[in-house]
């Protein structure tokens, strides 16, 4: 892997890492010069995540719900490369469901992993960032977190909610003088497993233009469409930056 050192010397957590824009962003920036620590319960695929970046990168079992694992794999991750500067939240799923649809037990489930998992990723992973030095954490929330569907009642909730946290996350930082920078990124549709119902339901090439149509673009998204701009927001080159959310949508939101 080779690359312009955008991120050289960093050590970065990517959760989600074993697919989708978790394992995309991951393979960026360790060709940018950063080492990864990649996280997921999905061990086969984050082994061969891992596996393709090579000596730059460890996969570390991590079930994003649970705060005992944060504090384990926070600390495999120092302990592996000396230090934490970069925390991208990438970890959740989606669930396309009415509010009338919706059982209760469905929504704390996807409250957990998708908003929930971020609390606890921003809470613990603070004080190993300002423990080497500062840096930058991504959140990964969603276009869905600034336009609702009549369909999205929980991931609507979720992900709006991570776009408000990370600008709390980031006064806080600002306040504390520590040098985080917190930020959220919302994506459109992207070609990560999160569109695989569509895919089951349409078949591959009708669900993509499906959804492609909606886009002013007129396709979805690819994975590094979207890595590169987490790689801005872990980066030094957006060291003026916290508090803000990066659109990533091919146009949709400027209807």
């Amino acid at each position: 892997m080779s690359g312009n050192g955008r991120v050289a010397g960093k050590v970065a957590l990517v959760t989600g890492g074993a697919s989708g824009l978790g394992r995309a962003s991951a393979i960026l920036m360790a060709r940018e010069g950063a080492k990864v620590a990649i996280t997921d319960i999905n061990d086969a695929g984050g082994r061969e995540a891992a596996a393709e970046i090579g000596e730059a990168a460890i996969f570390i079992h991590h079930d994003v719900t649970q705060q005992e694992e944060w504090e384990r794999a926070i600390a495999a991750t120092t302990d592996a490369f000396g230090g934490l500067n970069i925390l991208v939240n990438s970890a959740g799923k989606g669930l396309g469901k009415t509010i009338e649809e919706l059982e209760l037990d469905e929504w704390r489930d996807l409250h957990a992993l998708d908003l929930d998992s971020v609390f606890l990723g921003c809470k613990l992973a603070i004080p190993a960032m300002a423990a080497s030095g500062g840096g930058s954490i991504v959140n990964i929330s969603s276009i869905a977190g600034i336009i609702a569907g009549h369909n999205m009642a929980a991931y609507n909730s979720a992900k709006a909610a991570v776009r408000h946290l990370s600008k709390s996350v980031a006064l806080h930082c600002a306040r504390q003088g520590n040098n985080i920078r917190c930020n959220s990124v919302h994506p459109v549709f992207i070609d990560t497993p999160i569109l695989d119902r569509h895919k089951q339901r349409f078949g591959e090439q009708e669900a993509l233009a499906k959804l492609g149509r909606q886009i002013p673009i007129g396709r979805v998204g690819q994975p590094d469409e979207v890595a590169y701009g987490i790689l801005y927001l872990a980066s030094d080159e957006s060291s003026f930056t916290t508090g803000t959310e990066l659109i990533i949508d091919g146009g949709i939101s400027a209807r």
